[in-house]
């Protein structure tokens, strides 16, 4: 395959940070806290280099949907070896009800601009945990998926798929073009280092708006409330099996 592949990197809150919910419940507290790459996206970028360093496919896009702060995760992904970046202009306040529809039709769109032979996305998002974009993106394409991979080989016009599943591990094959999406297991993304971060710095990032694509971002969601999750009560430890049982049926459990 001598393709190009597109890649998904999305902006999201560092996996390190404690979340804290808006005074408003409206949403979580997003200013003055640290962002990263979300860590799905980190190993889709890198199974993407890695099969342009085996001269399987020419180019590798980041793309990113977001206000000005995203360019900071597609200089990362540039960093890790992807060769240009695509930056689709989304306001905060319109980034806030950005849902995984959306971000598909922009995926599927650019796919399609872009002429690629693969799109690889991260399984979910740390923030959301949606874990739907790339079956969204798959559907409005038309194409095959490959979803929860923890292996991908390339076999001239067929791309075989390890999957993670409830029951084990499942192998499939289907044709390209075709979208992945990639599971914890699927690789260790590498770290950029300081002479390709310079390098990043002079790669390319196109600059679009969602209407450059044909893509409405009305979103028919609305979140009413965020609420922290209630706090773990302390447990209660018993002397014996006559104890415990007591217990749950004073809690009504039996």
């Amino acid at each position: 395959m001598s393709g190009r592949v597109l890649v998904g990197v999305k902006r999201v809150i560092d996996y390190a940070v404690k979340i804290r919910v808006k005074p408003d419940h409206s949403g979580v507290v997003t200013e003055g806290v640290k962002h990263s790459m979300n860590p799905f996206c980190e190993i889709a970028v890198e199974e993407a280099v890695k099969m342009k360093e085996k001269k399987l496919i020419k180019e590798v896009v980041a793309v990113s949907c977001g206000p000005q702060q995203v360019q900071e995760t597609i200089r990362t992904a540039l960093a890790m070896g992807a060769d240009r970046g695509i930056h689709v202009e989304v306001s905060a306040k319109e980034y806030e009800s950005l849902g995984p529809l959306q971000v598909s039709k922009i995926m599927a769109a650019l796919a399609r601009k872009e002429e690629a032979q693969l799109v690889i996305l991260g399984k979910q998002a740390i923030d959301g945990d949606c874990n739907q974009t790339g079956q969204m993106t798959a559907a409005l394409l038309d194409w095959p998926q490959g979803t929860f991979a923890s292996e991908v080989t390339l076999e001239g016009g067929h791309v075989k798929v390890v999957r993670e599943i409830d029951g084990g591990l499942e192998t499939i094959k289907i044709t390209t073009p075709a979208v992945l999406t990639a599971d914890l297991r699927l690789n260790t993304p590498r770290y950029a280092t300081l002479p390709n971060i310079m390098k990043a710095k002079k790669k390319k990032i196109a600059n679009m708006k969602p209407a450059d694509l044909g893509v409405e971002l009305a979103s028919k969601l609305e979140v009413l409330r965020v609420d922290e999750p209630p706090q773990r009560q302390a447990g209660v430890k018993v002397e014996s099996v006559d104890d415990l049982v007591g217990k749950l049926k004073e809690a009504g459990r039996i």
